[in-house]
């Protein structure tokens, strides 16, 4: 490689290695949302100026610390004489007499107390549907303990009628069996008496 080449190829890589590292210190200093918008709108965006009424707006170029704006007042002769002079003082309240301070209090006063008396209403109304849910709750409640405790007695009741018809029965089976035991062994004993 020659001298002059070299020399070259090394300022290159010294002015490459200034650019990254502008373009590093850059990236640092611009937030999140600007890198993002920057990366999906590389065009610069056309400065443009706002008018709000008699102001006028303009953006100045960035700053580290963020945007800043030039804000242009316009003098009172540029302002058409149909609109209100904006830097116009509002109107003066007039002074307020002691029975109309006294009465506006009175006012106040029964507002507060009609809305303190509607809370009151509601909260009053709240608890008796409290109470109705709860009420409603123990009579169904009742109501199924009462259906509960009628089917198990009615079970009961079945139960027991169905085993007393079953003893029943089988008393019967085991006097019928006696009966037919008694007339074998009648039989039995005619037989050895008329053989024998």
């Amino acid at each position: 490689m020659k001298p002059k080449t070299c020399r070259h190829f090394l300022s290159n890589m010294v002015q490459r290695k200034t650019l990254n590292r502008a373009y590093t210190e850059k990236i640092k200093e611009m937030s999140m949302m600007s890198l993002i918008c920057s990366c999906l709108y590389p065009q610069p965006i056309p400065t443009a100026e706002y008018q709000f009424g008699d102001m006028e707006v303009k953006p100045i170029n960035k700053r580290l610390s963020g945007q800043s704006f030039e804000v242009i007042l316009k003098s009172p002769t540029d302002l058409s004489p149909d609109k209100p002079s904006p830097l116009a003082s509002p109107p003066r309240k007039k002074d307020i007499s002691l029975d109309e301070l006294q009465r506006r209090l009175e006012a106040a006063e029964e507002r507060r107390k009609s809305q303190e008396a509607q809370v009151l209403r509601q909260l009053a109304e709240r608890r008796e549907h409290e109470r109705e849910v709860l009420h409603k709750a123990l009579e169904e409640n009742n109501n199924f303990s009462k259906m509960a405790e009628e089917k198990l007695n009615h079970k009961m009741e079945v139960i027991t009628q169905n085993r007393e018809a079953y003893l029943n029965s089988m008393k019967q089976r085991l006097r019928e069996k006696e009966r037919h035991a008694e007339e074998v062994r009648r039989n039995k004993e005619l037989q050895a008496d008329l053989s024998g």
